[in-house]
């Protein structure tokens, strides 16, 4: 039995798909802008701005940890949640996730060539590097906890490895 027996169409494209356009090589890539402006911004972030370090008030040396949607719901004026250093709730040790983030962020830091505060002894690998700048309480992050109402804490590495 052959493939023509049972009323195929011998090969040939079915009529659906012998309509389609064909591709335009001078079709432009980009969305055209009438204005000619360009303002190149983005939901009011612009190209440059990690939006991830707006969230922490510009401070690169801010790590996010706790309720990440209590972060983003976050006012425009972080100032006004953060919580005061003698009124702060949460308990005063380092969990493994926020301990995990603070060597993973200081060895990329130090990989890319950001002080080292500790005496390298021939170390060469980031990593051990901020291990050992995590163990010698030299670090020099803070960790901001962020509560559900949008409320935060922060505290220093010092602090969280008592």
């Amino acid at each position: 039995m052959s493939d023509n027996e049972d009323g195929g169409n011998d090969g040939a494209l079915s009529p659906a798909y012998d309509a389609e356009p064909e591709y335009d090589p001078d079709e432009p890539t980009e969305p055209f802008d009438p204005d000619g402006e360009g303002t190149h911004e983005i939901d009011d972030i612009t190209i440059g701005q990690n939006p991830d370090q707006l969230l922490t008030t510009g401070d690169r040396s801010v790590v996010v940890s706790g309720d990440v949607a209590a972060a983003k719901k976050a006012d425009k004026n972080p100032k006004d949640k953060k919580i005061p250093n003698d009124q702060r709730i949460t308990t005063p040790y380092m969990t493994k996730y926020e301990k995990a983030r603070i060597l993973g962020t200081r060895a990329l830091q130090i990989s890319m060539n950001a002080p080292v505060l500790v005496d390298l002894e021939g170390e060469t690998d980031p990593l051990q590097i901020a291990i050992k700048e995590l163990r010698e309480k030299k670090v020099p992050l803070i960790v901001r906890r962020y509560m559900p109402d949008g409320c935060y804490e922060d505290w220093t590495c010092e602090e969280l490895l008592q």
